[in-house]
């Protein structure tokens, strides 16, 4: 949950609604939600059935066989190592936009907020698993705490109307509407992201069988309400007209509520979100690089381990550092859709695909769990995210070429290692 509930939905909500340009902006939050749940199912199956460090780098392995199984598995590391980045860009530029609510900064100022807030993840990251698991606990209850504050605070001091059905001449069924929606949803469904975050770290996982189906759920179910709740509290005190401008919409809704101080109480709050999410992507994350080098797949760099701490670290580095850099040279809404744009193809409808494929190998008399309705959430899922492709317009490229590129660096390094591996010891020691 607190990689879900990042600082995406404090800033992509004045977006989602400048898209929209209605009131009904909601319903680009309920198509993100039905997105999550769609893909959760895909995501429940499969991280029950292989419950290993990596999530999409096994599954991808194992759903599409000896054949194809190491290029799809290779190319989802690849794209991961530039878009978890991209990730850590967004949570970090996000939290420097509400720091400058405190503490007016420049362009220039807001970039060494991002830089810096990049760097404190890493160093709180260089831990054993069981003292982040207590960390996570701590901040997620400053998720929960904000949220509840928000949601109640707004139906408390209502001074607006909202409805989310269409007003006049509106309507929800032409072309136009499909469109807007649409580009929304790229935003909607980024603040979403995160449910299968469990899956990455499945070997580290109690009762993986039983918990990660239970953790993608209620993370879907319990964020779903929470930003329902929130987009309804703030534009029934801040009207969506005005809130469509702002920059920091949670800290000007405290404000018109209860004052400056308040306001200053809840953007830090909201910057502890942010920071929270930074920590559950990297920590999930630099488990994937991890995995793929352990397993041959991937360069062997990848595969050292902390000597003392048993956590990857060379993969936790260069992920941490990545986004070190790209929360200085990118901008925030940039990031979002090219974070989408090169995911969707290599891992969201891949593994969907590959989860029919699975069924019809191995059967499923074995699977700890099994999705709902099957096959309708695949169907749906892959028609979803082709729709959403579509709409991220010519940020569908940068999937493309990143595609084309893991594909020839695949071959090449798969070539590198056979040679390796066919020179006998005696010469690789000399």
């Amino acid at each position: 949950m607190i990689d879900m509930v990042g600082i995406g939905p404090f800033v992509v909500m004045p977006l989602v609604i400048k898209t929209m340009g209605s009131g009904l902006f909601l319903w680009a939050w309920i198509f993100g939600a039905f997105t999550a749940l769609a893909d959760g199912m895909i995501w429940s199956e499969l991280g029950a059935a292989f419950p290993q460090a990596g999530g999409s780098y096994n599954f991808l392995k194992q759903a599409y066989g000896e054949k194809w199984g190491p290029l799809m598995s290779f190319l989802f590391v690849w794209q991961t190592c530039l878009q978890a980045p991209l990730v850590m860009a967004s949570g970090a530029i996000g939290f420097a936009q509400y720091f400058s609510y405190l503490i007016k900064l420049d362009p220039a100022g807001q970039k060494m907020v991002s830089g810096a807030v990049v760097l404190l993840v890493i160093i709180l990251l260089y831990r054993r698993i069981e003292t982040i698991g207590k960390i996570s606990v701590l901040l997620w209850s400053g998720v929960i705490i904000t949220m509840v504050w928000i949601i109640v605070s707004g139906y408390t001091h209502r001074q607006y109307e909202y409805s989310f059905l269409p007003v006049g001449k509106q309507s929800m069924f032409g072309a136009a509407f499909s469109l807007l929606l649409g580009q929304a949803s790229v935003k909607t469904i980024y603040s979403y992201l995160g449910y299968y975050n469990v899956c990455h770290l499945g070997s580290e996982i109690k009762n993986p069988q039983v918990n990660i189906p239970r953790s993608i759920f209620i993370s879907i179910f319990g964020v779903t309400a929470m930003y329902l709740f929130m987009n309804i509290s703030i534009v029934s005190v801040v009207p969506w007209q005005e809130a469509m401008n702002s920059h920091a919409i949670v800290s000007d809704f405290m404000e018109k509520i209860y004052g400056r101080n308040a306001a200053i109480v809840a953007t830090i709050l909201v910057m502890w979100i942010a920071f929270a999410s930074l920590f559950a992507v990297l920590l999930g994350y630099s488990r994937v690089p991890y995995a793929a080098a352990v397993d041959g797949q991937f360069f062997p760099i990848f595969a050292r381990l902390h000597p003392t701490k048993s956590f990857p670290q060379v993969s936790l580095l260069f992920i941490g550092g990545a986004g070190f850099a790209f929360s200085l040279l990118f901008k925030l809404s940039d990031v979002i859709s090219a974070i989408l744009a090169m995911r969707i193809l290599v891992q969201f409808v891949a593994q969907a695909l590959g989860i029919v494929r699975l069924r019809r190998v191995k059967g499923t008399g074995k699977l700890p769990f099994k999705m709902w309705l099957y096959p309708v959430p695949v169907i749906v899922s892959v028609l979803i995210w082709l729709f959403v492709l579509y709409s991220t317009g010519l940020k569908a490229v940068y999937g493309l070429l990143l595609a084309v590129a893991g594909m020839i660096m695949f071959y090449l390094s798969r070539n590198l290692w056979d040679k390796k591996r066919q020179v006998p010891q005696s010469e690789q020691a000399g």
